[in-house]
C-alpha cells in the first residue's frame, strides 16, 4: 500500500497533494488530498490496481462522465476523474463528519424518526438520479456521509461506471459490485440490466438495519447471505422493534419484495409511504421460506428450454431429500452462478464438465477460452473464478477429498492442486475414458471403452475389471465411507438404455441398482441419477446394496448428452451444482419466461440450439444451432 501511495503522489503531484489514507473498500482506496488549483480539501479515490487492469482507463472515464452532471443537495458531487501512471481515480468533496456505517456501529439502532428522515432524504436523491437515468447499484451505510445531520450519498454512479467499463468481466477480478447485505435479489443473481427498483431494495435494506440493528439477511459468508436474499423472506421489522409505526413497517416490507415489480415504482413513492400514516402493504403469511416454485421467478427475459452454457445453478439437495413428502413447500435454497463470458462452461468433450469439493465450497469446471479447454475453479464463498495453471487442454475434471484436481488431456490423466503446484502424470490410457473417480486421495479408477472395463491409476499393472454384464462401462461414482463403486452399463434389453450397477470392491460382487438410469452419485442415503433429462433420487442402503422406495424427481431439465452423461456434481454435504438444460444436442423450442413463471412461445422455429444471447434492446437473438457435425450461428 505504501508503494501505491508513493506512486500516486508522484503521478498527481502537479494537481493534488496527497496527505493520508482515509480508508479502503471493495473497489477503491480513499485518500485525503489538497486540490492545489482550488485550494480545498478533497477525497481522492483510486481504483484497486487489479480492477483497473481489467477495466481499462478510456472506457471507465467515458462512463463516469454521466455522473458528473448530478446536482442535488443529498448527492456528493464528482469534482474530477482521470488516469495517471496506470491508476484510475476520481475526486469528490471531503466531508467533515462520519458515515452512516460509523453511526450504526456506535449506536446500532437509530430513533425511528431519525431513520425515517434519513431514508426520505436519500430517497429524494435517488428519485432525482433515477430520473436522470443513473442507478447507484451500491446503496449501503458506508456510502452515506452525514454532514451536520444531513445525508450525502457518495459514489453515485461509480458502480455503474465500473460495471459498464468491465463489460460483464467483473468475475475475472475476484471482486463484485454491491455489498451482499444490501444487494437486491436480481443483483445477487447477476442480472446485468438492473432497474431503479434495485436501489429501492437496497435503501429498504438500509432502513431495516437502522430500525432493527441488523440487515434483513445475515450469514457467515457472502454466499450464504446471497442465498438467503434469493430464497428467504426477511422478518418484519416490528418483530424486533414494536415501536415502528405500521406504515413504516409496510414501506420496508414493500421495498424488500423479491420481485422488482412488487416494490415501489419509484423512490419518490417510497418516501411518500414513509410519511403517510395510512399506507399499508400485505405481507406474506409465512416468513422465512419460499416454495421451490417461487425460486425460479428470478429468471428474466428470453430463456430456452436449455440454459446457456455460461450458467450453473446451485441447490441445497439434502434439505429436499429429507423432506418426507417432497411437497412444493419444502425449503430448497437455489442460486444461479453466472460464469464469466471469458471462461464459459465447455460442452461436447465427452467427459463430465463440472465437479465439486467435498465441503461444497468450490466448483471445478472445464472452461473454453479462445477455443482451448482449461480447468477453472469457481469459489462459491469468494465469488471468483481462477484458472488452474498448467491445465490447458484439460477435460473430465474430478476433485479428491483433499481438494486435489484430476483432469484428462487427451488420453493422459494428470493430478495437480487448484494453484497448479505439484502437477504430475498419473497414467496414460489407450482406450477412450468415460469418466473417472478418486477411490482414495491417491488412486483413481477410470472407466474406458469400448471393451476395456475399468482401470486403476496409478497402479496400471493390475488386470482391468470387466463387469459381469458387459465391458462397456461409464460414469463411475464411489459411495463415501465404503468400498462400493457405482457405474453405468448399457441395458441389454434396450439399445438406448442404461443400468446403474454397484460393485463391492473387496469381494468383486456386482448387482443392478437402478434400471433405466445413468451417471450416478451418492449423498445422504440416496443414489442420484440421470433419467429422461432430469435428476432423480432413490433411497439406498449402501451396506446391503439395497434400494429403498421409489425414485422421485429432484431436478428436471439438467444438461445431459445422449451417452448418459449429465453435467452435474454433488458434494458430500449435499450441495448440488448443475448446468440447466436437457439433451444439449436435441431439438429445442425457444420461449419467453416472465417473472411470475408464465411461459409464452416465441416465433423462432424448433431447432438443435446449443446456446443463445439476447441483445440489450430485446430486438435480436443470437442462437448457436447444431447442423450435422458443425455449429451454425444464426440471428433472428
Amino acid at each position: 500500500m505504501a508503494d501505491l501511495l508513493e506512486r500516486l503522489k508522484a503521478a498527481l503531484s502537479d494537481r493534488y497533494a496527497i496527505e493520508r489514507e482515509l480508508g479502503t473498500g471493495g473497489m477503491a482506496t480513499v485518500y485525503l488530498a489538497e486540490d492545489l488549483k482550488h485550494d480545498r480539501k478533497v477525497a481522492l479515490k483510486v481504483l484497486k490496481p487489479e480492477l483497473a487492469a481489467v477495466l481499462g482507463g478510456e472506457r471507465f472515464l467515458q462512463e463516469i462522465k454521466t455522473t458528473a452532471s448530478l446536482q442535488h443537495p443529498h448527492i456528493l458531487p464528482l469534482f474530477d476523474s482521470g488516469e495517471s501512471d496506470g491508476l484510475l481515480y476520481y475526486v469528490m468533496p471531503y466531508v467533515e463528519g462520519e458515515t452512516l456505517r460509523d453511526k450504526l456501529d456506535r449506536e446500532r439502532q437509530l430513533p425511528v424518526e431519525e431513520a425515517v428522515r434519513l431514508t426520505m432524504q436519500v430517497a429524494d436523491a435517488l428519485d432525482y438520479a433515477h430520473r436522470q437515468g443513473v442507478i447507484h447499484r451500491d446503496i449501503k451505510p458506508e456510502n452515506v456521509l452525514l454532514h451536520d445531520g444531513r445525508p450525502m450519498v457518495a459514489d453515485f454512479g461509480i458502480a455503474l461506471a465500473v460495471s459498464a467499463a468491465a463489460g460483464g468481466r467483473m468475475t475475472e477480478t475476484g471482486l463484485s459490485l454491491g455489498t451482499p447485505h444490501y444487494m437486491s435479489p436480481e443483483q445477487a443473481t447477476a442480472e446485468r440490466d438492473l432497474t431503479s427498483r434495485s436501489d429501492i431494495y437496497s435503501l429498504g435494506a438500509m432502513l431495516y438495519e437502522m430500525l432493527t440493528g441488523d440487515p434483513p439477511h445475515t450469514g457467515s459468508s457472502a454466499q450464504q447471505i446471497i442465498m438467503k436474499i434469493v430464497t428467504e423472506e426477511a422478518e418484519p421489522v416490528t418483530k424486533t422493534r414494536k415501536s415502528v409505526p405500521p406504515n413504516v413497517a409496510a414501506a420496508v416490507a414493500k421495498s424488500l419484495e423479491k420481485l422488482p415489480a412488487d416494490r415501489f415504482g419509484s423512490a419518490k413513492l417510497l418516501g411518500a409511504a414513509l410519511g403517510d400514516s395510512a399506507f399499508s402493504h400485505a405481507q406474506p403469511a409465512d416468513h422465512g421460506r419460499l416454495g421451490a416454485r417461487s425460486n425460479v421467478v428470478l429468471v428474466r427475459a428470453l430463456y430456452a428450454l436449455i440454459a446457456t452454457s455460461f450458467v450453473l445453478l446451485v441447490a441445497a439437495l439434502v434439505g429436499w431429500l429429507r423432506s418426507p413428502s417432497g411437497a412444493d413447500d419444502r425449503l430448497v435454497r437455489r442460486l444461479t452462478v453466472q460464469l464469466p463470458d471469458s471462461a464459459p462452461l465447455a460442452l461436447g468433450t465427452g467427459r463430465p464438465a463440472v465437479a465439486i469439493t467435498a465441503d461444497g465450497s468450490r466448483v471445478a469446471y472445464v472452461a473454453r477460452i479462445s477455443g482451448e479447454h482449461f480447468v477453472a475453479i469457481y469459489d462459491l464463498v469468494a465469488d471468483g473464478v481462477s484458472l488452474v495453471p498448467g491445465s490447458a487442454g484439460g477435460t473430465g475434471v474430478i476433485v479428491a477429498r483433499d481438494g486435489s484436481i484430476g483432469f484428462f488431456n487427451r488420453h493422459r490423466l494428470y493430478r495437480t492442486t487448484p494453484e497448479g503446484t505439484g502437477k504430475r502424470l498419473l497414467a496414460s490410457f489407450t482406450p477412450v475414458t468415460r469418466g473417472a473417480v478418486w477411490l482414495t486421495d491417491s488412486t483413481v479408477v477410470a472407466t474406458v471403452s469400448p471393451n476395456s472395463g475399468m482401470l486403476v491409476a496409478p497402479s496400471l499393472d493390475v488386470d482391468p475389471w470387466v463387469t459381469d454384464s458387459t465391458a462397456a462401462t461409464a460414469w463411475p461414482a464411489l459411495v463415501p465411507g465404503s468400498d462400493l463403486l457405482l457405474f453405468v452399463v448399457p441395458d441389454g434389453d434396450d439399445p438406448d438404455g442404461w443400468q446403474i450397477v454397484g460393485r463391492t470392491l473387496s469381494s468383486g460382487t456386482e448387482r443392478v441398482i437402478v434400471e433405466g438410469g445413468s451417471h450416478p452419485s451418492y449423498v445422504d442415503g440416496h443414489v442420484i441419477f440421470l433419467r429422461q433429462g432430469g435428476l432423480w433420487a432413490v433411497g439406498f442402503d449402501a451396506v446391503g446394496s439395497q434400494v429403498r422406495g421409489e425414485p422421485v424427481l429432484v431436478q428436471p431439465n439438467v444438461l445431459s448428452e445422449p451417452d448418459g452423461l449429465a453435467h452435474y456434481a454433488v458434494s458430500e454435504e449435499g450441495t448440488l451444482i448443475y448446468a440447466a438444460g436437457g439433451d444439449w444436442r436435441g431439438e429445442r423450442r425457444v420461449v419467453w419466461v416472465s417473472r411470475d413463471g408464465s411461459i409464452e412461445p416465441s416465433e423462432i422455429p424448433i431447432g438443435a440450439y446449443m446456446g443463445l444471447a439476447l441483445s440489450p434492446d430485446n430486438s435480436q437473438v443470437a442462437l448457436t444451432r447444431r447442423v450435422g457435425s458443425n455449429d451454425d450461428r444464426q440471428q433472428r
